[in-house]
């Protein structure tokens, strides 16, 4: 896996989930099937895997693209995301500051002192990696764990847990739990926990609902994301959402000087 996973509110939101208990999800204690996934190609999907990318769109299709962009709305201020997909470099643009990763570090340009107030590092992909479900959870250096079903809110899914092999990404201890329609395998929610700055195991989980999606180029993409308050470590009620704007997606290679650290930026380290 080649990642690690909004303003300085949201990344709060992320941190501190409210009112999470410390128990781990117990009705995902029983796995059904294991399957670690190194230079994968399709064939070596877990079925299930491979069903929810069909249902996608295909992970042939996704595969075959090669620049990403979109923007969300901070407010009345737009963000500007293009992402390079194939090595996954990344340039954020926003009226105050830029943000980019260039292959080897992630840096940060401020057009005034303290523009930014957030973690660059943290915030560089941290909206692609939740965009890019399922088809993220593709990548080399990933197990997948079949769960049991689970009730979320009023609807029974379907789950699959994903985990890191070590030193992948900068939290490689960060987890995944991808719930589905077991009659549609579209994908509907997003568990997960957050270890960037403890870099350690969470049992605290976090959701995020997949409330809408829009077909662009043949793929299955996420129009809206709604984040949810966590309570006993299952969704309780709405927190805030984001929707993603002006999306393209194709198989055009992006120009390599777009993600090139510029005049006056800083290297941002973990």
């Amino acid at each position: 896996m080649k990642k690690s996973i909004f303003t300085c509110l949201l990344v709060s939101m992320l941190l501190l989930s409210c009112k999470n208990s410390n128990e781990t999800q117990r009705t995902h204690e029983s796995p059904i099937e294991e399957v670690a996934a190194t230079n994968t190609t399709i064939a070596d999907y877990p079925t299930s895997v491979s069903q929810i990318f069909n249902a996608h769109g295909g992970v042939q299709n996704w595969n075959d693209m090669n620049t990403l962009s979109y923007e969300i709305l901070k407010g009345e201020v737009s963000e500007n995301h293009t992402v390079s997909l194939k090595d996954r470099r990344v340039k954020i643009n926003h009226p105050d500051w830029s943000i980019g990763y260039d292959g080897a570090d992630v840096w940060l340009l401020q057009n005034e002192e303290e523009a930014y107030k957030g973690n660059a590092r943290f915030y560089h992909n941290l909206y692609f990696y939740f965009y890019a479900m399922p088809f993220v959870l593709g990548d080399d250096g990933i197990t997948y764990e079949m769960m049991e079903p689970t009730q979320l809110l009023d609807k029974e899914y379907h789950g699959i847990k994903v985990s890191y092999n070590d030193g992948v990404g900068d939290s490689p201890k960060d987890e995944y739990i991808l719930y589905y329609d077991p009659d549609t395998n579209r994908m509907e929610w997003l568990g997960y926990t957050v270890t960037y700055k403890s870099n350690e195991k969470s049992e605290k989980w976090n959701f995020i609902n997949y409330s809408e999606w829009a077909t662009v180029n043949e793929l299955l993409l996420p129009k809206r994301l709604t984040w949810y308050t966590s309570e006993n470590n299952s969704p309780k009620e709405i927190r805030s959402d984001v929707e993603f704007l002006n999306v393209q997606i194709s198989g055009d290679m992006s120009e390599d000087v777009m993600f090139e650290m510029p005049n006056g930026a800083e290297i941002i380290k973990r």
